[in-house]
């Protein structure tokens, strides 16, 4: 087994992710400890180095060919995750300074020296003991970044993003103002298409609804009135425009509740880039002035349109 294999073995035991398990971040391991192919890993040191010192020692010594002006792609897909998990440290100094130098932490050092003995499972150990992988890291920080929005009365959380932050606010926002003690019946996420379908009620509608059909980002239901609120998230794309409204009926045609059809923006000026493609009879609502709507019709506030 070559050294960049041997790299590899390492990286994928301490549970790095895929993307930091190639060939570049290998080379990154083996500059960072000073081993060329003959070099046993109990010789690896951890001298202060630049990424130009990783990529001329890498193309000297394992045959790539990176150019100069890779540096940043080091950064990016290398340096950043391997300090986020604690294998190098930097000397503090800013990123742009020729002096900026990375090295293996002491810690690290002894952990890769100890690669290929009896050492090893032991100094595997107790580095996964004192650090989080990689992996575990990431996981956590997905979780952490994920909002947490409460729909009929239930916990649930969205990804992260615009459009997600969007529908958060329709349903702590827009529906306890305009569409008081409705049920949500239907609203996904970025990640989870359908996070709330309640497919029984739909149907129970009038719903006809096909794997081509698209659904609006949020279905509100208010019992009390008998009025189905059909809600577009838009940050970039589907405003609720003529071609959208007659999607929606086709879907719809079974349906004799009243329908009312509500274009949510985050702030006026993502309204103002759209507001020439909305159509007509139907509602506009801006999160960044959540007590007030604009309506697109002169016979009547919010209602249906028939």
């Amino acid at each position: 087994m070559g050294k960049i294999d041997e790299a590899k073995e390492i990286l994928n035991a301490l549970q790095v992710p895929e993307k930091q398990q190639n060939a570049m971040c290998c080379c990154v391991l083996l500059a960072m400890a000073g081993l060329v192919e003959e070099t046993p890993w109990q010789d690896a040191t951890n001298e202060w180095i630049r990424i130009h010192d990783v990529i001329a020692f890498s193309n000297n010594n394992y045959g790539t060919t990176y150019a100069e002006n890779s540096r940043e792609t080091f950064r990016k897909q290398a340096m950043h995750h391997f300090r986020n998990a604690a294998f190098i440290e930097d000397n503090g100094k800013a990123t742009n300074s020729p002096n900026y130098h990375y090295r293996l932490t002491d810690e690290m050092l002894k952990l890769v020296q100890s690669f290929g003995t009896d050492r090893w499972e032991t100094k595997l150990t107790s580095f996964q003991t004192n650090h989080d992988t990689l992996v575990q890291l990431y996981a956590s920080k997905r979780v952490r970044r994920k909002m947490p929005v409460k729909i009929n009365g239930e916990d649930f959380t969205f990804s992260p993003g615009d459009h997600n932050q969007l529908q958060k606010a329709i349903i702590e926002e827009f529906a306890p103002r305009f569409a008081p003690n409705s049920e949500c019946l239907y609203v996904g996420d970025t990640i989870e298409k359908d996070l709330v379908k309640n497919e029984d009620k739909l149907s129970e509608l009038g719903f006809t609804i096909t794997l081509h059909d698209k659904m609006p980002d949020v279905v509100l239901y208010s019992e009390e009135k008998n009025w189905l609120y059909f809600i577009e998230s838009v940050t970039s794309v589907g405003p609720m425009e003529p071609k959208r409204i007659k999607e929606i009926e086709e879907m719809t045609t079974g349906v004799t509740a009243g329908k009312i059809y509500v274009t949510a923006f985050l702030d006026f000026k993502t309204f103002k880039k759209f507001s020439e493609m909305l159509a007509w009879e139907t509602e506009v609502w801006i999160a960044d002035m959540p007590d007030h709507m604009i309506h697109l019709n002169g016979d009547k506030f919010l209602g249906p349109r028939k």
